[in-house]
């Protein structure tokens, strides 16, 4: 069975945890094959979702998307790099566009007669925008429900902590993301200290020991759902 996991960064793995190589190392004798990029919406996956349904050619699609979005629509100084990096025309997703992108993906992907689940990423970077993310990780369940989707929901999985009092995103941090993964940076235990996260090291990309409870999840809810 081939199983496409379609998503932004946290899908992709190149900065922080792999959550889709650990996966795989779980379930051999499946193809497993990862389409996250880094910085994504769901109107970037909405874009590719047929290219990418194409040329895989996959039985199940495991999507997980929404933290930029939430990014996008909670913190203007980030619209700039939205805009021309991932073409959005105003450089933010709005929780209403976000559902009806979201629903025409997952519509999309049943209409090619893809098993389809859902997965609800966490955010711990500060209470604002894990406030953001309640709010559309909330429209994506509901769109996945009323499509009786699967969905698979990583915050109620992850451990809680007093929320991180931090300045909001701007693009000092996108560019720093950038810069790190160019030059290899991967010290991901003192990055948490320094802000006291407990299951990401910059509060969005996943801890090496995070994206290993992602893969035990996900192998978990494949075996209830697929396999």
């Amino acid at each position: 069975m081939r199983i496409v996991f379609l998503g932004d960064s946290l899908t992709w793995g190149g900065y922080g945890g792999n959550f889709v190589d650990l996966v795989a190392a779980q379930l051999p004798e499946h193809d497993m094959l990862n389409d996250g990029v880094g910085g994504d919406t769901v109107v970037n996956l909405l874009r590719r979702a047929d290219e990418v349904v194409s040329e895989s050619l996959p039985d199940v699609m495991f999507v997980m998307v929404g933290g930029n979005d939430a990014v996008s629509y909670t913190y203007p100084a980030v619209r700039p790099y939205y805009k021309s990096v991932k073409g959005l025309e105003d450089g933010y997703v709005t929780p209403d566009q976000f559902t009806t992108a979201y629903r025409d993906l997952l519509l999309s992907l049943q209409s090619n007669h893809i098993q389809t689940l859902v997965g609800l990423a966490a955010t711990e970077y500060n209470v604002e925008l894990a406030a953001a993310r309640d709010l559309y990780n909330a429209r994506a369940r509901e769109v996945a429900e009323a499509l009786n989707i699967p969905v698979l929901d990583f915050v109620a999985l992850l451990p809680t902590a007093p929320p991180v009092d931090r300045p909001g995103v701007d693009l000092d941090f996108v560019r720093q993301i950038g810069a790190r993964v160019k030059s290899g940076w991967n010290d991901y235990e003192a990055e948490r200290a320094k802000w006291g996260y407990t299951s990401t090291f910059d509060g969005m990309h996943l801890l090496p020991q995070t994206a290993a409870l992602f893969a035990d999840a996900i192998v978990a809810f494949l075996k209830e759902h697929v396999l």
